[in-house]
């Protein structure tokens, strides 16, 4: 089937399997991206055409957009300060509380009655030369697989997302990386030693539990919804904050481009980390009480310098893989780790975008500014828009 426009899908009933699982291929020709999706034994395959979208953009008027949630204050202030006009798309009302933040409240509120109406407007975000930023919530609460037929131009690669909202394949992405995660139990029947039980998605932590035994397991489990049990690693949660630039080698060099550590954080969760105050877990439990780690808030941290070296091979190594996999990961991305008492990273998770754990840095962390003064996340993702735009170079950062 053809679609007038900058898309074009093609449906192919074939299996694709790969370790047992069905996963992306990534093909690119001639600045096409090919993107074709496995799922359910049914290969969509979509090439959008970044330039197409481009093409009737006053690109000395690009306004950056983003959904007013999750890291959006950071993302407006970031892009004022690089001379940016920036749009707010807000959901069923306007969030009054953006009048106390001027500095980060959007120059214009674009209005929506939910998520999925965001699909109907894009001509009309198109006419204000709109850049999406995507972030934790926008991608959750539009879904995945809407948010890759988005017709506007969105900083990133959007391949990515397939990859890091499904568990199996995001263990294939990190281990391929040489990354040490936590071991995973197929079998939950097999639970001998604590294990975290985590449904698939970006939820925040939302309903993930802690298991000890098979019975603990299938008392709690939702079996509505995909999950992963993987061992509960003892250590010190660290989330590094890395931005990945393609077109900017003037940071710690790959082959291709450039990585810089911009922030850390650690998650401030309920209940699991104020439990201690009523006791130990095994008491509360015996009366019902189970930890959760629902994501409260985001608590400044720094590392013992002598770990950096570890997190930039890390952080190398997974935008290596990611280029062999889909084409590469572009511009910010978080991985959640742990460093146990031998001083060994476990990863357990990758968030590829801008993570809220950003937020505490607006005007720089401890990292930042060793690079520039003044320097969040928010702003650097400004900045190589800025510097793509006028090098010519968008389509190499955006898709």
């Amino acid at each position: 089937m053809i679609l007038k426009g900058c898309c074009t899908f093609v449906i192919i009933y074939i299996p694709l399997i790969y370790k047992k699982r069905k996963i992306n291929i990534h093909i690119e020709r001639n600045k096409t991206k090919v993107i074709i999706i496995a799922l359910q034994g049914v290969i969509i395959m979509t090439k959008i055409k970044v330039n197409d979208m481009l093409a009737n953009y006053d690109k000395k008027n690009i306004t950056i957009a983003t959904v007013c949630s999750h890291s959006s204050l950071q993302i407006f202030n970031g892009a004022k300060k690089e001379g940016f006009k920036t749009l707010g798309i807000s959901v069923g009302a306007k969030k009054k509380f953006y009048d106390a933040f001027p500095l980060g409240k959007p120059d214009e509120f674009f209005m929506v009655e939910n998520y999925k109406d965001i699909l109907k407007y894009t001509d009309e975000l198109k006419e204000k030369n709109v850049i999406v930023i995507p972030h934790g919530s926008f991608v959750e609460y539009l879904g995945a697989e809407k948010f890759l037929k988005l017709s506007l131009p969105t900083f990133g690669n959007r391949d990515v997302l397939v990859w890091e909202s499904d568990r199996n394949k995001e263990r294939i992405w990190l281990e391929g990386a040489g990354l040490r995660m936590p071991a995973e139990i197929k079998d939950p029947h097999f639970i001998e030693q604590p294990v975290i039980v985590k449904y698939h998605g970006a939820k925040g932590g939302k309903n993930f539990f802690i298991a000890k035994t098979y019975e603990e397991f299938k008392k709690r489990i939702d079996r509505r919804k995909l999950f992963t049990i993987q061992e509960f690693v003892m250590g010190t949660r660290y989330y590094l904050h890395y931005f990945y630039s393609p077109i900017i080698n003037d940071a710690y060099k790959l082959k291709k481009g450039s990585l810089q550590l911009l922030s850390m954080d650690r998650r401030d969760e309920t209940t699991i980390d104020e439990v201690q105050r009523l006791g130990s877990i095994a008491e509360l439990e015996e009366l019902g009480i189970h930890p959760t780690f629902v994501v409260t808030g985001n608590i400044p941290i720094v590392m013992r310098e002598s770990l950096l070296p570890k997190v930039f091979e890390m952080g190398a190594a997974v935008v290596q893989e990611s280029e062999k996999l889909f084409g590469g990961i572009i511009g910010s991305f978080c991985l959640e780790t742990v460093v146990t008492e031998e001083l060994k990273f476990k990863v357990f998770e990758i968030s590829a975008r801008i993570v809220a754990g950003t937020n505490p840095y607006i005007s720089g962390s401890p990292y930042s500014e060793l690079i520039q003064t003044d320097l969040s996340t928010g702003r650097r993702i400004a900045q190589e828009i800025k510097y793509a735009n006028k090098k010519n170079l968008l389509n190499k950062i955006l898709s």
